[in-house]
């Protein structure tokens, strides 16, 4: 069954966008069939993988329309995964979607019509909860969130964890929390440590054993339109993302 995640997090900086990339790369390169969503108005996924945002014949937002099918808005990257890709036209097209009766369902109703093709669809949401973040929880299965180990992420992180608990009572009872990712983690920090133990006597294996450090190679990647496992193979950030995916297809196989 495919595994569809939403990566999220209302607070922006927190390398929600890089985890998306990534975490899809590293799938690609497990030889599983990908798709990435970028349901950011900000496009960053789509340039981060290549892809020229500002001359999208069809994108996300005339998906949402309906002015396009998935089919072909659907983009084929070099680095073995498809993209749906977006631009700032994401925004008028979420006015437009606010109109329509199941305004919460649309891309839910979109990602039926393809979803046997892939084994998971990965959903790059914007930093707010808003109608596109709550499409996207709709459709999904499963619920990353990445977070930086400071202070204030752990209130952010209470307020996600309501607003998915109201989208599964209300609107999507499959969803799950998959799991949270520690981002930009630097162990030498005492208030990193302080707040890293927290998660895990929290959330216990809700947190994803690895943790993504501050790495120069994830930063300088998405100015290459790559992932980081195309622009530096062996930096530890890449390394990381290699071992998070592989900690996703074992939570995938338990729960299968």
């Amino acid at each position: 069954m495919v595994q569809i995640i939403a990566i999220t997090n209302q607070k922006g900086g927190v390398g929600k966008t890089t985890t998306a990339i990534n975490l899809t790369a590293s799938l690609a390169l497990k030889k599983k069939r990908i798709l990435l969503i970028d349901c950011d108005p900000q496009g960053n996924a789509s340039t981060g993988s290549g892809v020229d945002k500002n001359n999208l014949a069809h994108g996300l937002q005339h998906v949402l329309l309906e002015q396009s099918s998935m089919k072909d808005a659907i983009l084929k990257t070099p680095h073995g995964y498809d993209i749906l890709a977006t631009n700032s036209d994401l925004t008028a097209a979420e006015v437009g979607l606010m109109q329509q009766n199941h305004r919460s369902h649309v891309l839910k109703q979109a990602i039926d019509t393809i979803k046997n093709q892939y084994d998971y669809i990965i959903i790059d949401c914007p930093p707010a909860l808003n109608t596109l973040t709550l499409n996207a929880l709709v459709a999904a299965n499963g619920l990353l969130i990445p977070m930086q180990c400071e202070y204030f992420a752990l209130e952010g992180l209470a307020a996600l964890i309501a607003t998915m608990q109201q989208v599964q009572q209300h609107l999507n009872p499959t969803l799950k929390l998959l799991g949270i990712l520690r981002t930009m983690f630097d162990p030498r920090s005492r208030l990193s440590s302080e707040v890293s133990k927290q998660l895990l006597q929290h959330f216990g294996d809700k947190v994803f054993r690895v943790s993504i450090p501050k790495n120069v190679k994830l930063a300088e990647a998405p100015s290459h339109g790559l992932p980081v496992n195309c622009y530096s193979r062996l930096s530890v950030g890449a390394k990381a993302y290699m071992v998070l995916a592989e900690e996703m297809v074992i939570k995938q196989e338990v729960l299968a």
